[in-house]
């Protein structure tokens, strides 16, 4: 089902006419799509992405986590599909970097490498040779990896969109286009709206007896999804739409753990909704195992 709000009139009592919680206002829609940022967190949001000042950030939060999380923020969870295997990477003190190998060939991608340390150990103890990054975009909690990884692997290309200033990009992509990494073979969906260049990646699971797996970066979460930095509310739901056209057999590996903040906020505006109230009750068992959702 699409996420866009269905076309006719609208559901439920007009503005104005008390259908409203009391002290909720209605705003109307925008008729053009705009950022809906305010001023002051969109020049932060520049000097992280655009500036130094953003590198020495992110090379700040990695310390940390490493040392508050010595072992990571959450017990990897590895999937395996007979020829291959996906191993989440828990990295700073929610993202997720993923390695996905083909276990045939020994070759293998990883998925938004934050902390390239995390990722080299997890290379190692697989024994693989990492042959490709694909970046969702160029957020440094997501790219930040990029060069040290490329100087360690030097056959190693990066992959993602042009549109994004991307660390150390070899091989931009376009919307649709795909890539072979063995016998892995990736495609790349444009999605823009979190950043003007963010791109998915759905990894073909036919080959190995597993469904499509969709590594969605800061598109998608465990019910949420990405901030609008760089897009209007209007080009986040066409991506997003982009995302529920994959079906629902599609396996989601997001960017981040942040099931149980969403699930929590969703669960104060749906009262009686009790397939929310059981995926907050298995996420909740999850995070308190310290386990991946």
């Amino acid at each position: 089902q699409s996420c866009r709000r269905p076309a006719g009139p609208r559901a439920g009592p007009e503005p104005g006419s008390g259908g409203l919680p009391e002290g909720v206002e209605y705003i109307p829609t925008r008729k053009k799509g705009k950022n809906p940022m305010k001023p002051v967190g969109v020049a932060w949001y520049n000097l992280y992405a655009r500036t130094r000042l953003g590198y020495l950030f992110y090379q700040r939060q990695v310390k940390k986590a490493r040392e508050r999380y010595p072992h990571g923020h959450s017990a990897p969870q590895p999937c395996c599909f007979p020829g291959m295997k996906i191993l989440p990477i828990p990295v700073l003190s929610n993202n997720y970097s993923y390695l996905v190998i083909d276990t045939g060939s020994g070759q293998a991608a990883v998925i938004d490498p934050s902390d390239p340390l995390a990722v080299q150990a997890a290379i190692e103890e697989e024994g693989v040779m990492l042959e490709a990054i694909f970046c969702t975009h160029k957020h440094w909690d997501h790219s930040g990896g990029n060069a040290v990884l490329r100087q360690r692997h030097g056959s190693c290309k990066v992959y993602g969109s042009t549109l994004d200033a991307i660390p150390e990009l070899t091989n931009p992509l376009a919307d649709r286009e795909k890539v072979r990494v063995g016998c892995l073979t990736f495609e790349a969906l444009a999605t823009p709206g979190h950043t003007v260049g963010h791109m998915v990646y759905v990894l073909d699971g036919g080959p190995f007896g597993g469904p499509p797996c969709l590594f969605s970066g800061d598109l998608l979460f465990l019910a949420g999804c990405g901030r609008l930095f760089e897009g209007s509310p209007e080009t986040m739901l066409a991506s997003l739409d982009v995302a529920v056209g994959l079906g629902e057999d599609t396996l989601l590996w997001p960017g981040h753990e942040y099931a149980l903040e969403c699930l929590t906020f969703a669960s104060l505006l749906e009262l009686d909704n009790p397939a929310l109230e059981q995926k907050l009750q298995w996420v909740t068992q999850q995070r308190q195992e310290k386990r991946s959702t």
